[in-house]
């Protein structure tokens, strides 16, 4: 039996007996929930140096005609800026340092660390957003230091206004998951979910939050019913709705597509910026010019594009992260996502190395990872076994 269909018969409650029983290897079971955690650092922080870069040869050619091998500053190598389409060059993170988070992995952080401090043992209650928007509102007052999002910006204005928090939030269809630390911190797959739509609460769009809900189901059943990323968004796409769907079959079609050999496509010398580009349609957001909703924020560009990745660097975490970082854009909203659910798939270890030493907050998050309920019931069962 699965441990994830003995939880469920026990009532999400992870206890020695159901971990015993069915023989599951807990090493391997807290290894999955790291690297689901720490895959999305990851990711997210070798995005730090060409975030909201637009042009994947300008990325390449900075990057010496070679993909990204070590983290850099914001627009290290692209002369301390980047070329945000329709939000003008600059730098978007300043304050950070090569190693730190862009906005995407610092709300995980954040998240993180309000579960492992605020609620550390409250694993069948959701969380009470009210609670929480103190905590948050401090932490962005105190110690942020790179872009604010117009949706945060939005909510923290609304909220000063006493908007009440079922009205909080933007229309924006940006995909901004900031569930990872959930998978530590809850039992069961609809838990989990829960918590990923209220750790968006800055977003309002069923398309994000549908987009967030999605990414968090497949990394749930990835850790717990131990079965491919592949398999696990497939089996997700079915359960969720027809928009959803159709999200995930763009970029399984286009995955398809760039790995046969007798298409052109896969020839290609930046198959994956045009794979992504091609799936998408142009987004006027009324600035200075229009993007290419693959590359940007939008959900319907974010999600298949992340689909896409995971499917064809599935056997490599190191390879699809790499590979998302240079196609550029938002790419550290689609870092979250292919970070947590590879990281899951293939555990810590399957994380290279030097990318976890060189993770500025892996020490810090490490330890809090383990005051969650879920890995301290397994760290607990792992000392008795």
């Amino acid at each position: 039996m699965k441990l994830g269909l003995t939880l469920a018969l026990l009532g999400g409650t992870v206890t020695k007996m159901s971990i015993l029983a069915t023989a599951t290897n807990t090493t391997t079971m807290l290894s999955r929930i790291r690297g689901a955690f720490h895959g999305a650092l990851v990711s997210d922080a070798l995005c730090l140096g060409s975030h909201y870069e637009y042009d994947a040869p300008t990325i390449k050619a900075a990057y010496g005609g070679k993909r990204i091998e070590r983290y850099m500053s914001p627009g290290e190598m692209l002369g301390g800026s980047t070329h945000g389409v329709g939000w003008g060059r600059r730098n978007y993170h300043p304050g950070q340092k090569a190693g730190d988070q862009t906005d995407y992995g610092e709300y995980n952080i954040l998240w993180l660390e309000y579960l492992s401090t605020q609620r550390k043992d409250k694993t069948s209650t959701a969380i009470d957003l009210q609670d929480f928007l103190p905590y948050w509102r401090d932490r962005l007052a105190s110690n942020w230091g790179m872009w604010v999002c117009t949706q945060t910006k939005l909510s923290m204005d609304q909220y000063k206004q006493n908007v009440p928090t079922n009205r909080l939030g933007g229309n924006s269809n940006a995909m901004a998951i900031r569930s990872a630390a959930a998978l530590a911190a809850f039992n069961t797959e609809e838990q989990v979910v829960g918590a990923a739509r209220t750790m968006m609460f800055t977003h309002r769009s069923e398309e994000a939050l549908s987009g967030g809900e999605f990414f968090a189901r497949v990394s749930w059943k990835v850790i717990h019913q131990r079965i491919t990323p592949r398999e696990a968004m497939a089996s997700t796409a079915k359960e969720m709705s027809p928009w959803i769907q159709e999200q995930y079959t763009k970029g399984f079609n286009k995955f398809i597509e760039a790995t046969d050999p007798n298409l052109p496509l896969g020839k290609e010398e930046f198959v994956d910026d045009l794979a992504m580009t091609s799936m998408a349609r142009l987004w006027d957001v009324g600035k200075t010019e229009p993007i290419k909703v693959g590359k940007a924020s939008p959900t319907e560009g974010t999600l298949p594009s992340s689909v896409y990745i995971i499917l064809k660097y599935e056997n490599s975490y190191e390879d699809a992260v790499k590979a998302n970082v240079m196609v550029g854009g938002d790419n550290a909203s689609r870092a979250i996502a292919i970070g947590m659910v590879l990281g899951a798939y293939h555990g810590v270890e399957g994380i290279p190395a030097d990318l976890l030493v060189g993770l500025n907050a892996y020490d810090k998050c490490d330890k809090l990872l383990r005051e969650l309920p879920v890995v301290k019931a397994l760290l607990s069962d792992e000392k008795e076994l």
